[in-house]
């Protein structure tokens, strides 16, 4: 028909193989370490030589790139699913969105660690992976700010002791509860220090 695009098959194919690769990583992570993801060991999980691993990620670093960038996508969409449940009132409010974090990072400490904890020596995330750890980052400012919280100060201090108790859950009680079951409590302590109530709610 007039004006159909037509499908760029070759470039759907290789975005299709850079899925694989990425997923076969991240089994590769999961199971042995993030540390421990080799280029051979990545290209025999997808069924080819390392050297045609090449046609596809310029180096290890840039399959973490992928990675990184994967990563939080996947927390895009994670937390997008949570909105439904998001309380009305604020101090519940900011207790679900440290919810949602905390168990999407302790979920995977592997991810975890790619996404927050630059364990990988000389790993930098490109400015195009980085970009969706910046979307995540500016939503998350713009909900605080329906909450009367907008100080970089005080949404650095969230972000912290968030990130904080999900370390310390991972390094000391890995799937277990005694850190995840201050979250709350260290939400309500930064709420009181802002002067938030219970019972406020969004302007």
């Amino acid at each position: 028909m007039l004006g159909e695009t037509k499908r760029d098959r070759k470039t759907e194919r290789r975005s299709e193989t850079r899925r694989e690769i990425v997923d076969a990583a991240w089994r590769l992570a999961r199971d042995n370490g993030l540390a421990q993801v080799t280029l051979r060991d990545v290209a025999e999980s997808v069924g080819m030589r390392a050297p045609s691993l090449y046609t596809h990620f310029a180096s290890k670093n840039a399959i973490y790139d992928a990675m990184f960038g994967d990563a939080w996508t996947q927390y895009q969409e994670y937390e997008a699913a949570a909105r439904a449940s998001e309380p009305k009132t604020s101090r519940a409010a900011m207790r679900h969105y440290a919810r949602v974090y905390f168990d999407f990072a302790v979920a995977f400490p592997a991810r975890h660690q790619l996404m927050s904890l630059r364990t990988i020596p000389d790993f930098t995330p490109s400015d195009a992976a980085y970009a969706s750890s910046v979307a995540v980052m500016e939503h998350f400012a713009a909900r605080m700010r329906q909450h009367g919280v907008d100080g970089q100060d005080d949404l650095d201090l969230f972000v912290a002791i968030v990130d904080g108790l999900v370390t310390a859950q991972l390094a000391n009680d890995p799937g277990g509860e005694r850190w995840s079951r201050l979250l709350d409590r260290a939400i309500d302590m930064f709420a009181d220090n802002l002067g938030i109530t219970s019972e406020g709610s969004r302007p």
